[in-house]
């Protein structure tokens, strides 16, 4: 063990009252050899105090309060032995301390209770990280009362209470000296025969307090499927506030003051910030919505912020580093903090508004005892000067759940109907977690209320009135057949694949009328494994390119059906008729946002030339949509997601002069008929000829060069249909005719 250097100090009183309720030692700011805890030598023993410097102590000299020189039998003008004292973070820490309490001067006796909850709270925060000794007596001033305090006992922090939460009784290790961190445990008692009277539940022994509730749980909580988010932001936010203050310090470490939730509706983003609150063993958070802070009359708005961080300031400028945790969250942030200069008009509110914010998170008076949590789904539109570092520098993604987070959440709000045997036993959880690709969290829930309200449908009674059938809604179940129904029918995904969208393209199906469309299909099967295997083409696109009624759309429909993908949108021009350029890159731009939030997703542009407003006269096209569709195609989805995109058009020379092939991973050519081998296949397979009449049409195009899209063929055929049986085949035979698709080698397939 090395030795120890002593050096000799004179002792005298502590020169101001503020200082003696500091309950450390004072000396002059200028002895540098001096670290935060040491140890005084009084007639062979010792005492660990901590220290603090202070001008208008004489160099030299170490100043105690009246409470210190009691406590050690103390007389002023000795001289002291003086050395450093370091604690072993590894087992010198307090779990939890006891102390006895009595007013200090009987003539100032109050009757009124003392709350025990926060006089321990105001308690560790003023004697933060200070030595502590059974035995020790001091003064500590507590809503204007002061109050003489003895230590009794002090437990020792065992590093596995941050796993396990808890520390037996039969483990526990007495210490005679100990460091108070943050998170430890004051338990207060009455001094013998004292008039103090103590509430609350730090009046008795229990289990160690830490910034973060030790018992807290996803599902108790109403938290599904958001492990790794809520994994994330306790790594990036809290990390720091729950080791000790002074390694913090040492480390130069400032804490996160700000998280932005931001996601699609419903995915639990306001859920989460609730349950932050109450996972920490903070004080109440205050939950705002970015809307009522807004205010009509000048100045009102920026006072109501700030009001909000009145109180945080208070506290650090009584206690400063010691001051607890608060907690503000900003409910739709968007609302108040949208980029500045943005906003028409001449008030300017919503700037000042977004000035005053950014000034109290991290202004000249920067303040350390915050944590600001701001949810929005539009992250776009919020200041960026509120996106930097040191302000809200958290940004989670609060995104739609996947397969197991999709359980999750799903036992959650089953859970209630199965603890009473409400819920049928055909109902299997992974079952419709399957089902329910891209659904959030508010989705679920609305399914499960739309199941249950078709179970209770069920026991309603069909009279006059409307009346439950007591005899049988004593048995009610809500089995899975109910979760189907209302799959079905009542709740649909806001970001998944609407099915009529695309069931409208194929509604005749795929008439493989030769290999050319086997070979289509089995180059599509193939993009779309690739989009799901390979981590290194996240972005895979394709473009159907061949002459007008060849079946394009009808393909690019059948590939993006048949990929299963949780989210298949078309981007269509017939949904965007009237649009002006801008509106429709917007749309554009929309439909790929929403792609990028699921995991797989399949975007197909149809009819690109259409989309770009291109006429050949002229010739005409919109430059803004074009560099818009330039910038999506080649624009890899976020981290984790994948994206399938398949184009179509009829122009594949326009697309080439707009060098926009070059966008596209590969390109896949669609054929028109162009045999009569092919032309009687297609006939087969559609079935609204007759043997006979396929036999004839079969002579009549035989030798004969054929150049028809299928589109136009379903046409061609659904007229002929409609005349008399012994003239449909004539019929047929010269619309193909007069459509040149029939004897003119001018059709001939490029």
């Amino acid at each position: 063990m090395a030795a120890r250097f002593f050096q000799t100090l004179k002792a005298v009183k502590c020169p101001t009252d503020e200082l003696s309720l500091t309950n450390c030692v004072i000396i002059n700011d200028k002895e540098p050899q001096f670290e935060l805890h040491v140890i005084v030598c009084i007639d062979q023993r010792e005492f660990v105090f901590t220290l603090r410097k202070h001008p208008e102590v004489s160099i030299g000299s170490i100043a105690f309060s009246l409470a210190q020189r009691k406590w050690a039998s103390l007389s002023l003008g000795c001289d002291l032995k003086v050395t450093n004292y370091k604690f072993d973070k590894s087992s010198d820490c307090i779990s939890s301390m006891t102390a006895e309490v009595d007013f200090l001067q009987k003539k100032f006796i109050d009757s009124s209770p003392v709350d025990s909850d926060k006089m321990a709270s105001e308690f560790l925060q003023q004697f933060n990280n200070q030595a502590f000794t059974v035995g020790q007596q001091l003064v500590f001033s507590f809503s204007e009362k002061l109050l003489q305090v003895v230590i009794k006992d002090i437990d020792a922090m065992d590093a596995s209470i941050l796993k396990r939460g808890h520390v037996s009784d039969a483990s526990r290790r007495k210490l005679k000296v100990g460091l108070l961190l943050a998170d430890s445990q004051v338990i207060f008692e009455k001094l013998e025969n004292s008039a103090v009277v103590l509430i609350g539940k730090s009046k008795t022994r229990e289990a160690r307090q830490s910034i973060i509730s030790p018992d807290w749980n996803f599902e108790k909580m109403g938290i599904g499927g958001l492990d790794k988010e809520f994994s994330d932001i306790f790594r990036r936010a809290f990390a720091s506030r729950v080791f000790p203050p002074d390694i913090v310090e040492q480390m130069g470490c400032k804490h996160v003051k700000g998280i932005l939730l931001y996601g699609p509706p419903g995915c639990g983003k306001t859920l989460m910030a609730r349950q932050i609150g109450k996972m920490l063993k903070a004080r109440e958070p205050k939950i705002v919505n970015g809307p009522e802070i807004l205010n009509k009359y000048v100045g009102e708005s920026e006072a109501n912020i700030r009001k909000l961080f009145a109180d945080a300031e208070e506290e650090q400028k009584r206690l400063g580093a010691n001051s607890g945790l608060h907690i503000i969250i900003f409910d739709e942030i968007d609302a108040i903090c949208k980029q500045r200069g943005s906003m028409a008009g001449s008030t300017g509110v919503h700037d000042t508004v977004v000035n005053q914010l950014l000034s109290k998170i991290d202004g000249v008076e920067q303040l350390n005892n915050i944590l600001v949590i701001g949810m929005t789904n539009r992250p776009d539109l919020i200041d960026e000067a509120l996106l930097r570092p040191g302000r809200l520098e958290v940004k989670m993604e609060i995104g739609l759940p996947d397969e197991k987070g999709r359980i999750q959440i799903l036992n959650i709000h089953t859970a209630k109907m199965r603890q009473y045997n409400l819920l049928g036993g055909d109902v299997d959880i992974k079952e419709l977690a399957v089902e329910t690709k891209n659904f959030s969290g508010a989705e679920l829930e609305g399914l499960v209320r739309a199941a249950q309200s078709t179970a209770m449908n069920r026991h309603i009674k069909a009279s006059n009135t409307v009346e439950v059938d007591i005899q049988t809604a004593e048995t009610l179940q809500v089995n899975r057949l109910d979760f189907m129904a209302s799959l079905n029918s009542d709740i649909k995904p806001a970001f998944g694949t609407n099915q009529e969208d695309y069931a409208s393209y194929i509604m005749n199906g795929i008439i493989q009328w030769g290999d050319p469309v086997s070979a289509v299909l089995e180059d599509g099967e193939l993009l779309v494994q690739q989009t799901k295997n390979s981590d290194r083409t996240p972005l895979v696109s394709v473009l159907l390119e061949g002459p007008p009624n060849s079946g394009k759309t009808a393909l690019a429909a059948k590939i993006s059906e048949d990929s299963q993908f949780p989210f298949i949108k078309i981007c269509s021009p017939d949904k965007m008729i009237g649009f002006s350029e801008i509106a429709k890159c917007q749309a554009i731009k929309k439909i790929f946002e929403d792609a990028y939030k699921s995991q797989l997703s399949c975007v197909v542009v149809d009819d690109i030339e259409r989309l770009l407003d291109y006429v050949p006269i002229g010739p005409r096209f919109s430059n803004l949509v074009l560099q818009a569709l330039l910038v999506l195609l080649k624009k890899p989805p976020p981290k984790g997601r994948k994206l399938l995109i398949i184009g179509t058009t009829s122009r594949k020379d326009v697309l080439q002069e707009m060098e926009m092939l070059d966008a596209f991973s590969t390109t896949i050519h669609i054929p028109n008929i162009s045999t009569g081998e092919q032309l009687v296949k297609a006939l087969e397979m559609l079935g609204s000829f007759e043997k006979k009449e396929q036999t004839s049409i079969a002579k009549a195009v035989k030798g004969q060069s054929v150049w028809i899209g299928i589109k136009k063929l379903l046409m061609l055929i659904e007229m002929a249909a409609q005349m008399d049986p012994n003239y449909r085949v004539s019929k047929f035979l010269s619309l193909l005719k007069d459509e040149g698709a029939l004897g003119s080698n001018k059709f001939v397939a490029i």
